[in-house]
């Protein structure tokens, strides 16, 4: 059986079961009863680990996942289990059970693995990115762009139908005492699921593993332009130069993109390593001879925290530390990190404004309940941490650097000193050449 095989959720489908229910309620309960209960048992009996070793263990379980958002090849497979199943169990059909699909197996892998009306909006939208549903509602963010969708649930009861099979698939549960859960596969594709009680209605947020390998050379062409061509030598003597970058913007305006893409053009011999909280930069899987240590961290467990990463890390003679994010737990040790050594370093933190950043960072690190001069803290930042800010925007459904900045401490003031910035309406960058000269005086201007 092929992919296109698979029995899929289709519209015409969706609205024949749902339009008149009452008039497609099968006529015998025992039936139904009948199904429901068959369901329960492969449901059970998928969610039963297979496989000799751990490795082949973890693959099933991933298959699983992949199957319920919608992976064809893991599809095929689930269902091949679920068919062998009904074989073994000597099930062809349940007597006056009607379902619109060609054979029970299909019914069945619909109801445990399926996920509803959401798979037309999985397998129909081109450059999906996210899918967030809050209670019946669905919405989804497309290159980008935010917007509700036409489908949504007709009741509550199948979206947790959805989050169980998914909490049951990972060994976890969602109930009374924890509403919540998360799933992250290893394309890096993740869900973050919240129950009723937890937050006002059930939740679901599917982030579809969207980063490309693509060279920064590639961001200042179409269909991408997140900078002006002229931008790309600038980027290069950054990085050449060893500068401290920071990186910020709201959520899905290309960050990580960006920031793979700068580790892309660093030399290859280069020792550096990285600090996520989600495998999402995959870096030593697309450059597998660079010399890279990837850390996953885990807030939740202190022997696999930030904190325990970055002892380690500074252990290991990185060159480079890539952390993909600020948080308040690590800000104190990144900050000594940059200071004590490892120039060239880059991370992302949650600003307005590059002139927002060391204050934030700041902010941060005062939370561990030290006593540290704040100016001073905030100037070391500065000078030290954040010598580079970038800033990206969602700009008219396109991912754009919007401001290039070199931080400096000043009259006991951030102060920044605009290399690059953008003007949405004119769609131009502009670059002040007499600024980058100052510390760059070898550069040559190009083409703004």
């Amino acid at each position: 059986m092929t992919d296109n095989e698979i029995k899929r959720f289709s519209a015409i489908e969706f609205m024949s079961r749902h339009k008149a229910k009452v008039d497609t309620e099968p006529k015998d309960n025992g039936s139904s009863l009948q199904f429901q209960t068959l369901c329960n048992e492969m449901r059970s009996f998928l969610s039963t680990p297979r496989g000799l070793s751990e490795e082949e263990r973890r693959e099933y379980s991933e298959s699983l996942n992949q199957a319920v958002l919608g992976f064809p090849a893991a599809r095929q497979y689930i269902l091949n289990i679920i068919t062998d199943r009904l074989l073994k169990l000597h099930i062809n059909e349940i007597e006056h059970y009607e379902h619109p699909y060609p054979s029970l197996a299909e019914a069945i892998f619909s109801e445990v693995v399926g996920m509803h009306v959401l798979e037309i909006i999985i397998r129909d939208t081109d450059g999906l990115e996210e899918i967030q549903v809050v209670g019946t509602n669905i919405y989804t963010i497309i290159r980008g762009e935010v917007s509700l969708s036409p489908y949504r649930f007709e009741q509550l009861k199948e979206v947790e139908r959805i989050q169980q099979n998914l909490v049951l698939f990972n060994n976890d549960h969602i109930n009374m005492r924890k509403r919540w859960a998360e799933v992250m596969l290893r394309d890096g594709s993740r869900v973050t699921i919240t129950g009723h009680g937890y937050t006002a209605l059930p939740t679901l947020t599917i982030r579809f593993y969207t980063l490309r390998n693509i060279p920064l050379s590639q961001l200042a062409t179409a269909p991408y332009r997140m900078m002006s061509p002229s931008m790309l030598t600038i980027f290069q003597l950054i990085l050449q130069n060893r500068y401290n970058l920071v990186l910020i913007g709201p959520t899905n305006t290309g960050k990580t993109n960006l920031l793979k893409a700068c580790i892309a053009e660093l030399p290859a011999e280069e020792r550096l390593v990285t600090i996520e909280g989600r495998y999402e930069m995959m870096i030593s899987r697309d450059y597998p001879n660079r010399n890279i240590i990837e850390y996953e961290i885990n807030e939740d467990d202190y022997l696999h925290s930030s904190n325990q990463a970055f002892k380690l890390a500074l252990r290991q003679s990185p060159q480079r530390i890539i952390h993909a994010e600020i948080r308040d737990d690590d800000a104190n040790i990144y900050v000594r990190a940059c200071t004590r050594g490892h120039h060239g370093s880059m991370t992302t933190v949650h600003a307005n404004q590059l002139e927002d950043v060391p204050e934030a960072i700041v902010d941060m690190c005062m939370l561990d309940g030290r006593g540290m001069d704040a100016n001073r803290l905030a100037k070391r930042i500065t000078q030290f941490v954040t010598e580079i800010g970038i800033q990206l925007q969602l700009v008219n459904g396109r991912r754009i650097i919007t401001r290039i900045g070199r931080l400096h401490w000043d009259n006991n003031e951030v102060r920044v000193t605009d290399w690059v910035t953008y003007d949405p309406e004119q769609d131009q960058w502009t670059i002040h050449w007499h600024c980058i000269r100052r510390e760059l005086p070898h550069i040559e201007e190009g083409v703004g």
